[in-house]
């Protein structure tokens, strides 16, 4: 099988991008400052993976001895907080905007937190909770820090779509190979998340 080690890191760095983004959105939506938007964006971008890693006894934790997570997270953050400033509030579309980033960010983080766990010699099944641990974490994380309730505890399939995104990926591995696999579980799932909050637009459910 092709060994995808060399694509964890890239992955890893855009999923904590995107997820350093979601969170500075959602900094501004509860009022925080810059500095409050930096600490929840190193929160978000950070807490899944170092979950992954404190179940694997991957210690210390990805981000503690590479400072590229850190020079991503924070400027990412500070763009994000002045972006969301620009956005006129009660339209509708930072929110918009935080749900489709958080999309992005729950597949990219299952498939890189499935890699590593498989990487780290994880039974696959196991590597699949690792899996969603990774890409739904790091939300949860930084809703609680909002006092807002996380997507997970709510009826929208978050961490059902990154399960079953993760089952995709392990079911086709023997049949069409580590890139092909990695390609249409992360397409199955932002997909999927994509419909559940078309339908939750047009039903006017509250998604955060």
């Amino acid at each position: 099988m092709e060994d995808l080690s060399f694509i964890i890191l890239p992955l890893t760095l855009l999923a904590t991008a995107v997820m350093a983004a979601s969170a500075s959105i959602q900094a501004h939506r509860a009022e925080m400052d810059a500095f409050g938007a930096t600490v929840l964006a190193i929160a978000t971008g950070m807490g899944g993976g170092t979950l992954r890693d404190l179940f694997l006894g991957l210690t210390p934790v990805f981000w503690i001895n590479d400072l590229r997570y850190m020079a991503v997270a924070i400027p990412v953050a500070l763009l994000g907080f002045l972006l969301a400033s620009r956005i006129s509030p009660g339209s509708g579309q930072r929110l918009s905007v935080l749900l489709h980033l958080d999309a992005i960010g729950l597949a990219l983080f299952t498939l890189t937190g499935l890699q590593v766990a498989l990487n780290a010699g994880v039974h696959p099944l196991m590597a699949i909770v690792l899996g969603c641990i990774t890409g739904t974490a790091g939300g949860m994380i930084r809703d609680l820090l909002c006092n807002m309730t996380p997507s997970l505890l709510k009826e929208d399939l978050y961490a059902t779509i990154s399960l079953a995104g993760g089952g995709i990926f392990i079911a086709l591995l023997p049949m069409i190979g580590e890139t092909p696999a990695l390609a249409v579980s992360f397409l199955s799932m932002l997909l999927a998340r994509v419909v559940v909050l078309a339908h939750a637009r047009r039903t006017g459910a509250n998604t955060t």
